[in-house]
């Protein structure tokens, strides 16, 4: 003889399907497969991440690249709002946080030497 149940086991019932007979599941009974059929190769995740960071340096060192090929060059810069002002490309500071330019042309009027915050600039392009 069994023995009865001490406390109730709660139950969860499942809302009833579009066709009023089945508790959610597929009318066909076929469910998703838990895996996939194709297994996928996971790559080690050191190899992943030497290869960001070979990609990360890349762009850093043709970035600091550009930057070398632009002093003493004319320069478009594309400012927020769409702003675009011109002038010669002089220097930068040690954390590439501003740009020191001279014979900057404004919509307003043309500034003999400015500093461009880094922050404010869109965009950049010049002819090498």
């Amino acid at each position: 003889m069994q023995t009865p149940l001490a406390t109730p086991v709660p139950v969860l019932r499942l809302p009833r399907g579009p066709d009023g007979l089945n508790r959610g599941f597929a009318p066909d009974g076929h469910r998703a497969p838990l895996k996939p059929e194709v297994p996928e190769v996971l790559e080690p995740l050191e190899s992943r991440e030497s290869r960001e960071q070979q990609a990360r340096a890349s762009l850093r060192e043709r970035y600091l690249r550009s930057l070398l090929a632009m002093v003493g060059r004319q320069v478009c810069f594309t400012l927020h709002e769409g702003v675009q002002v011109i002038a010669h490309f002089g220097a930068t500071d040690l954390d590439v946080a501003n740009f020191y330019v001279s014979q900057l042309q404004t919509p307003i009027g043309v500034q003999a030497e400015a500093l461009l915050r880094c922050s404010d600039i869109i965009s950049y392009t010049f002819k090498p």
